[in-house]
């Protein structure tokens, strides 16, 4: 897929512009969902299925996800590539100008908020075990709870704190 111009912003927004295809990654990033059905269903958005079809197609032509092949009667999983990993800065960068201007429950921006407090070596670590996920990399050796655990661990929190409230 050649973009209009030779322009980087404009390459990107070709491909990353539109808000579902954006949520769909979050949603594969941070919610391990990685099948059509969990994808459709676990959208708080609410993607329509033509919609979401449409993102995965795109999404795997531009190559940010590849389509495992599935046999007849099972559901084909999505991974990240590489280049599907390096959206998690654009995510996070997008995620933090959300924090800074725009209202949101505590309990969907306490995730973000982790990672503005962690800072860009908690990003990194996400990506790499974003590589053990989806591109079976080796883990990397780390002291307590790794970046997914800590990111769960913080909505919980939110969550308990507002049913105490």
């Amino acid at each position: 897929m050649e973009p209009r111009s030779g322009c980087p912003i404009n390459a990107a927004v070709e491909v990353l512009g539109d808000r579902w295809s954006l949520l769909v990654l979050r949603d594969v990033i941070f919610g391990d969902r990685r099948y059509f059905r969990v994808l459709l269903t676990g959208s708080i958005e609410g993607i329509a299925s033509n919609i979401l079809a449409d993102r995965l197609v795109r999404l795997v032509d531009a190559g940010i996800l590849t389509r495992g092949a599935a046999a007849r009667g099972q559901r084909a999983r999505y991974s990240l590539t590489e280049t599907g990993i390096q959206t998690l800065p654009i995510i996070y960068a997008l995620g933090n100008w959300g924090l800074d201007w725009r209202p949101g429950s505590d309990e969907l921006r306490s995730r973000q908020q982790l990672m503005r407090d962690e800072g860009p070596a908690f990003i990194e670590e996400l990506m790499d075990e974003l590589r053990v996920r989806h591109l079976d990399a080796p883990p990397k050796p780390h002291d307590g709870p790794g970046p997914f655990e800590r990111l769960d661990a913080a909505y919980a929190a939110v969550a308990e704190q507002e049913h105490v409230d």
